[in-house]
């Protein structure tokens, strides 16, 4: 058979994605577990009922309407009131808004920086934009050290750090201040994102890094609409940075990447934000109750703000996991050796994976 002519470092990889068995608890990948209540589906079909019917032509490409609705959005929920459409991006996901950062800011003979654990996709960002990929170390309780991370910006001289907070896998949150810390010391010298994918169920107390953008314009953050938002399905992520930020990323995305049904979808939910995010207070208590009971099992918990809590440690995760998987439930292995992951679900959910645990712990002791 003649071969194609890959590229060698993608030859032998897998495409990315997490599994979806057909089982009743799929607590792996992070979602919110409430679809859309009915007023925000029949928002949704009446916009996109009207786009369709324009499909012939198409979409506005700057999608300036959607921007201006998510830049309302974002000053409501960081506070950051002097947040404006022209300070709002947004693509297919927020691993599309990263892919087009790495475009403009990343390619031959420059750095990505990250601190593990991390977002798993990170890499594959820099792998598929041909940078080069540094990652630097958190402390053993996940929390980032600044001094070691500026330490580390400094060896390996990055154009682009990508700081995840709530971090993705831990649900571990960086101070602000130890993120403007970063912001000080990167000016000039490469674009920080702060990756806020889960910002929404951080602690009431917790201040977004949308702060931090007005005064440090190398500073971006990403926003996604596919976890307290419960859209995943619509895939629709955002970032806020600088004007000129945002041109950078304009000359790298493809012509129309935003479909006329994605921004009308988009603006329906935006409608009902409110509603829309009414089962994170519920969820987040729910992530407490569940952390707790995994302690009261004797079990190491990493302190998260997100939906999700990171858990162990095991000696073999993976026969935790596939005993897990038999029963119906499956989480994720993910993070360090030794932890798994496992979403906050619903109540039910929730009950259906400590007791598959626990008779779990007790088949394996």
């Amino acid at each position: 058979m003649r071969r194609l002519p890959v590229r060698p470092e993608i030859a032998a990889a897998e495409p990315y994605g997490a599994p979806h068995p057909d089982v009743p608890n799929r607590l792996n990948v992070n979602e919110n577990p409430y679809p859309p209540p009915p007023e925000v589906v029949e928002s949704v079909l009446a916009r996109v009922r009207q786009a369709v019917a324009g499909a012939n032509r198409y979409p506005d490409r700057d999608f300036a309407e959607l921007r201006e609705a998510l830049a309302r959005y974002l000053a409501a929920e960081s506070g950051a009131v002097d947040l404006t459409a022209d300070g709002v991006w947004a693509a297919n996901g927020s691993n599309e808004v990263m892919l087009q950062i790495m475009l403009a800011f990343g390619g031959p003979k420059r750095v990505c920086a990250s601190f593990d654990p991390s977002y798993s996709m990170y890499p594959e960002y820099a792998r598929d934009t041909h940078t080069a990929w540094q990652p630097g170390k958190r402390e053993a309780d996940f929390t980032l050290d600044p001094a070691h991370a500026i330490g580390h910006i400094d060896r390996v001289g990055p154009t682009v750090v990508l700081l995840d907070s709530p971090n993705n896998p831990t649900g571990v949150v960086t101070p602000l201040a130890d993120v403007e810390a970063l912001a000080r010391h990167t000016a000039g010298k490469a674009v920080l994102v702060v990756d806020e994918a889960y910002a929404e169920f951080r602690d009431a107390r917790t201040p977004s890094a949308v702060s931090l953008v007005a005064k440090y314009p190398h500073v971006a953050v990403s926003r996604t609409m596919s976890k307290a938002f419960a859209f995943a399905g619509a895939r629709l992520g955002y970032l806020a940075a600088d004007p000129e930020l945002i041109r950078c990323l304009r000359t790298v995305r493809l012509p129309y990447h935003l479909s006329a049904l994605t921004q009308a979808a988009a603006l329906g939910a935006l409608e009902h934000a409110t509603l829309m995010l009414s089962r994170v207070d519920e969820l987040r208590e729910r992530r407490d109750r569940l952390a707790a009971a995994l302690v009261a099992m004797g079990l190491r918990v990493a302190p998260s703000e997100a939906n999700f809590v990171l858990f162990g440690r095991f000696g073999d995760r993976r026969a935790v996991f596939a005993r897990l998987l038999a029963a119906g439930v499956i989480t994720r292995e993910v993070g360090p050796e030794g932890w798994l992951r496992v979403s906050v679900g619903t109540e039910a959910e929730t009950l259906a994976f400590l007791r598959a645990l626990a008779l779990t712990r007790e088949e394996l002791e």
